[in-house]
């Protein structure tokens, strides 16, 4: 005996040879804990809001927040892009048209600004040096150089366009993490924008799938023949596509109470949100863009509704039509001539023939 056998005999601890050695016995199965998928992000699309910093690549500087992101945002939610329509058409209704810069350019650029928190406007000379007009140039695409004053077009890979010193108008909506680039006021809301989204395209798939309209024939009546299931069987499948709505009649004598029965699958009226998730994010939305609901034409779901149009297209004039129109004006700050001025916003609609 070894002398670490031995230590293990003087504690009464048997030593069994290799050959008599046994495996200990499994247990037995019991409760298995499983998942139903891989973990998902809730977050999917916050990647747009992940750095508000700018980084530069050695010629010019990236936004903070994606405009293709914001661009594909854009149509996300019907509330977030009628309520940019709508300040734009009644910005654009109010703007005095100049040979320098006319409607439709405006339209744009206001677009822009409302849409990425920034806009540009390029100056366009003469060989002299006269300023012949104000020409608008896409947010989307437009990079803000290293030294600040020169701007770049950037289209695509290797297509980009180096604007003059000085040459650029840039407009932008302040941030409050870095000064090279504006920041559209909306992305707050933005999640809700595409919660909106995301509970329309559920909506939409469930619809179009048809698990909206399935339920189970249940038959267990024993009066019935092979033949007249196989009969039930064939008028249910005629009665897909057109005229699928048709009424369907079935006779079986002395068949019993619960021998044929309908079992729905699913109930499009509850079991779901939908409803409660569109009328959140659209509060959350219009609240963002400060627009009242009547102004954009939503339908209010209380006996009250939401008040009288004329007062809230006053207010809404005063504090939001106001301040932005005062914020265009610093591009005749930058130019140094009036080139932008706008008539006051008036709800009356004059009458032909009257003064």
């Amino acid at each position: 005996m070894s002398r670490k056998q031995r230590g293990r005999a003087a504690y009464g601890t048997a030593v069994l040879a290799p050959e008599v050695m046994t495996e200990a016995p499994v247990a037995a199965a019991g409760f298995e804990a499983f998942t139903f998928g891989d973990p998902a992000p809730v977050l999917d699309h916050g990647e747009i809001l992940d750095s508000l910093e700018c980084w530069s690549n050695g010629r010019w500087y990236e936004p903070p927040v994606s405009y293709a992101g914001l661009s594909k945002s854009f149509n996300a939610s019907v509330h977030h892009s009628s309520a940019i329509y709508f300040k734009a058409n009644i910005l654009t209704s109010t703007f005095v048209p100049t040979p320098l810069l006319t409607r439709d350019a405006f339209k744009r650029f206001t677009l822009d600004f409302l849409t990425f928190g920034n806009a540009y406007l390029e100056k366009r000379t003469s060989r002299s040096g006269k300023l012949l007009s104000l020409a608008h140039a896409l947010a989307k695409y437009v990079r803000r150089g290293r030294d600040l004053d020169q701007y770049y077009f950037v289209r695509g890979w290797q297509e980009e366009y180096a604007s003059r010193h000085g040459a650029v108008c840039h407009l932008m909506d302040p941030d409050v993490n870095q000064e090279v680039y504006g920041v559209p006021q909306y992305l707050s809301a933005l999640q809700s924008a595409w919660l909106n989204e995301a509970a329309t395209l559920f909506r939409r798939k469930y619809y179009k799938n048809g698990s909206h309209a399935g339920f189970i024939f249940y038959m267990t009546d024993a009066a019935a023949n092979n033949a007249d299931v196989d009969n039930l069987r064939q008028a249910m499948r005629d009665s897909k596509g057109p005229g699928n709505f048709r009424n369907l009649f079935m006779y079986a004598p002395n068949g019993s109470k619960d021998g044929i029965q309908i079992l729905p699958v699913s109930d499009v009226a509850a079991k779901d949100e939908f409803f409660n998730i569109k009328g959140v994010t659209r509060d959350d939305v219009l609240a963002a863009h400060r627009v009242p609901p009547q102004l954009l034409g939503i339908m209010p779901n209380n006996t009250g509704g939401f008040g009288a149009v004329e007062p809230a297209a006053r207010v809404f004039a005063r504090n939001e039509l106001v301040p932005l129109q005062s914020q265009f004006m610093g591009i005749n700050d930058w130019l140094g001539e009036e080139v932008l001025k706008f008539n006051s916003y008036d709800l009356s609609v004059q009458k032909k023939g009257t003064k």
